[in-house]
Order: structure tokens, then sequence, then C-alpha cells
């Protein structure tokens, strides 16, 4: 089932992406956008140039991060702990450097 979530914009499918939201028609998640929009300081406009985007699927990326910011960072915090359960699970035979 695709979640609707901000004028057509911005989706969340279970099995695409890890159910994050994301923007319609690609595998570029809200959590991304914000990251490089905050981490880079770049502008709606460069990043909708290097990600081939339009600039309203930035800004409703942008808004939808805003306005659930909770649930965006327990998606992260989800993965987080897959990730970790995985090294838990699958213990590396490579030496540690």
């Amino acid at each position: 089932m695709v979640k609707q979530l901000i004028d057509s914009r911005i989706v969340s499918t279970p099995d695409v992406c890890g159910g994050h939201p994301r923007v319609t028609g690609t595998r570029v998640r809200v959590i991304d956008i914000f990251a490089w929009h905050d981490g880079t300081k770049k502008s709606a406009e460069e990043i909708s140039y290097e990600f081939d985007l339009q600039v309203a699927d930035i800004h409703a990326a942008l808004d939808y991060y805003f306005a659930n910011v909770d649930e965006i960072k327990a998606l992260v915090e989800r993965d987080k702990a897959f990730v970790e359960q995985m090294k838990s699970n699958h213990i590396s035979k490579l030496p540690k450097a």
C-alpha cells in the first residue's frame, strides 16, 4: 500500500527504501534531502539540479521533514538498531584494523 503524504510529491511504501518517506517515483528519501540541505548548506535549487529533481520536490521533502521530525528520527533509529543487530548476528572474520 502506498501512502500519499504531501501533495503527491512525497510517498511512503513499506517495501521501498525501508518504508522511509521519499520523493515520488524515486528512491530519494526525505532524510537524504534534509541531510544534503542541512549538512552541505546547499539550496533547494542546487540539490534539485544535482539529483535531477524538481525544486518543488525538495521543498515538499523539507516541509515533510520539519512537520514530522519525530517520525523521521524514529525511522533512522530503527535502521541503526537493525544494523547493530546484523553486526552482532554476523561477526566479521576479518582482522580488526
